[in-house]
């Protein structure tokens, strides 16, 4: 799982060193600055990310959010041992750990990430041996395949949260889909963005409008965005996806288990237990 508390209001360490505070701000940012945050962002805390979570997302487990739903149990993209043999492409990868259990099972997966920082840790886990799994870095909305080049395709908060035009996203996964591909991602329910990014009681109150598509967006003393997040409502996901070119065939909300103790940013066993934190969204190409 490639992912950013949502909403954080930590300091950031600035390109020039100079460790100022980002300021919290919603306006508007484009494609190509919302992509540049990205890179930049998850460059300069993929270490601290990696050694915050990688514990709980293991070096080759398939986890599709902060609740801890595994694909193991889940099998979103279909059972285990159909699995072998087939061409999957994991978006916004990470360290690559989804695609490394994939491996274990016999698929061939590329992991894909914006971050070339993120898959340095993606080597650094694999001994500094990328036959593993094979890396490419490249941006979603822009995938370097060609047409009809990978039989599923995936994302655990990967990408999809943080580009401008989702459906350009959902475009270029059809087009590198074969027919009857299965494209499955997850991305922070939209109605947590209703709710302040806090895991105790404070984060049960309603803070702003479900309804307010305007981005988050962290930018520096010039303005300049260093972290970006859309937001879509859980009806224009839906339509993200079928713009796309695909057909939605499950919808999944992860509840909280009780063997969950952790709380990740604003995820929490006491927010888990009363409002939905994670969107699944189970795609197919016709």
């Amino acid at each position: 799982m490639n992912q950013e508390d949502y909403a954080p209001e930590d300091a950031y360490e600035a390109e020039d060193g100079s460790g100022d505070d980002a300021e919290a701000t919603r306006r508007q940012a484009d494609e190509a600055e919302s992509s540049r945050a990205s890179r930049g962002w998850w460059d300069r805390n993929a270490d601290e990310y990696q050694s915050e979570h990688g514990a709980f997302l293991g070096d080759d487990r398939f986890v599709w959010g902060p609740e801890g739903l595994d694909e193991a149990d889940a099998a979103l993209l279909g059972p285990a041992h159909s699995l072998k043999g087939k061409d999957v492409l994991e978006i916004g990868a990470g360290a690559a750990q989804c695609s490394r259990w994939l491996a274990a099972r016999g698929a061939r997966p590329v992991a894909l990430d914006l971050s070339h920082r993120q898959l340095q840790h993606a080597l650094r886990i694999d001994g500094g041996d990328a036959a593993t799994v094979r890396l490419v870095e490249a941006d979603a909305g822009r995938l370097p395949f060609r047409d009809a080049s990978f039989d599923l395709a995936c994302s655990a908060y990967g990408a999809v949260p943080f580009v401008a035009d989702p459906v350009n996203v959902m475009r270029e996964v059809h087009r590198v889909l074969r027919p009857g591909g299965r494209w499955v991602f997850s991305v922070t329910h939209p109605v947590r963005w209703a709710f302040p990014d806090e895991p105790g009681p404070e984060g049960l109150s309603i803070a702003a409008s479900y309804f307010d598509r305007t981005p988050y967006v962290e930018q520096d003393e010039q303005g300049r965005a260093v972290y970006v997040e859309h937001h879509r409502t859980l009806g224009d996901r839906v339509r993200d996806v079928v713009a796309g070119g695909f057909r939605l065939v499950d919808l999944v909300e992860p509840e909280w288990p009780e063997w969950n103790t952790q709380e990740w940013g604003g995820w929490s066993p006491l927010r888990g237990n009363l409002i939905p934190g994670t969107a699944i969204f189970v795609c197919e190409r016709d």
